[in-house]
């Protein structure tokens, strides 16, 4: 057995980073079929999914900002401000993009995640499902990811 020395280091290094990331694709692609299968189709590309609400005025009176990924919608944002809350925007919103993703990127399921004190609530009563509740993350808080089966 040979025992070799390693510097340990901790700093931001974005070359690190996209080097250690195309690293992981590889070793994933290489043991996984379907990673593999998925390489070089429209599929894999990480495509921007944004739908807005403007006012009367044009401002951004709410926005959901995502992605689509391996025939997955992912929502990363979803906001609506406080003065038109309550008037159907978010729902608004998220049925348009899931939408799109089903009609335009042939998605077939929906994910996102979600704070205790935001909307867990909302999304279930969008048709979404919780599955995976972490408590104390952060401390003092609960998020839950939910997803949902589009069409």
């Amino acid at each position: 057995m040979v025992c070799r020395m390693f510097r340990i280091e901790a700093e931001v290094d974005k070359g690190r980073r996209d080097l250690l990331r195309s690293r992981l694709r590889e070793t994933n692609t290489a043991a996984s079929p379907v990673l593999a299968a998925l390489r070089g189709t429209p599929g894999e590309r990480d495509v921007p999914l944004h739908v807005w609400a403007l006012d009367e005025s044009g401002e951004l009176a709410a926005g959901l900002v995502g992605h689509t990924w391996a025939t997955w919608l992912h929502v990363t944002y979803l906001w609506v401000d406080a003065r038109h809350r309550g008037a159907g925007l978010g729902s608004r919103l998220l049925a348009r993009a899931e939408h799109l993703a089903r009609t335009d990127r042939a998605c077939a399921n929906a994910r996102l995640e979600t704070w205790d004190f935001q909307a867990p609530d909302f999304y279930k009563k969008q048709g979404y499902d919780v599955v995976c509740v972490i408590p104390d993350y952060p401390p003092g808080l609960t998020e839950y990811t939910l997803t949902k089966r589009l069409g």
